[in-house]
């Protein structure tokens, strides 16, 4: 599964740099030059002939610049090539990272696909996918009937993560899950 670090923004400058939207919490070891990134299969040329996102790109050089993280790929030397890469999803293989020491502290790999139950036991769903909000994680619920939920990922609603039970204990205020 791709565990997705960087989002590959817009070209900086005219000699392949690119910013990039950081989206790990280890952006240094990640984007570390010599550092292998897979890219989020799907990116396809905009015109036939055009330059290919190719499946995986190594790490140059990294800077931060004024707060965002600016990246030179091998292979990208241009301004124009760097264009192509706009929007593409970098990541790594989540079998090639180690789990979080800190026990309250999970990847989101960890937790899609895991059943979400209350406290008494109801199963309402498993868990879709992780959404970052700027407030806290969102779980999205996807329910047997009706359309997903949002819960926030939160000690108070979230009192428990079972990771070798497959599931999320969820302690839901009322009218939470007909939002």
């Amino acid at each position: 599964m791709l565990l997705v670090v960087g989002r590959i923004g817009k070209p900086h400058g005219i000699r392949g740099e690119v910013t990039v939207e950081v989206r790990t919490d280890e952006p240094e070891a990640r984007f570390a030059p010599g550092s292998v990134l897979r890219t989020e299969p799907g990116a396809v040329p905009a015109e036939p002939g055009a330059w290919r996102v190719p499946p995986e790109l190594t790490v140059e050089s990294a800077r931060w610049h004024q707060g965002r993280l600016l990246v030179v790929f091998e292979g990208v030397l241009g301004r124009d090539v760097a264009e192509a890469l706009r929007n593409t999803l970098v990541g790594v293989d989540s079998a090639d990272v180690a789990p979080p020491e800190d026990p309250e502290e999970f990847h989101d790999h960890q937790l899609v696909g895991l059943a979400v139950v209350t406290r008494d036991g109801e199963r309402l769903g498993e868990v879709a996918r992780i959404d970052h909000a700027p407030a806290s994680d969102l779980l999205v619920l996807r329910r047997p009937e009706g359309p997903p939920a949002l819960i926030p990922f939160v000690k108070a609603i979230v009192p428990e993560v079972d990771l070798a039970g497959g599931r999320v204990v969820v302690d839901l205020p009322s009218g939470l899950l007909d939002l």
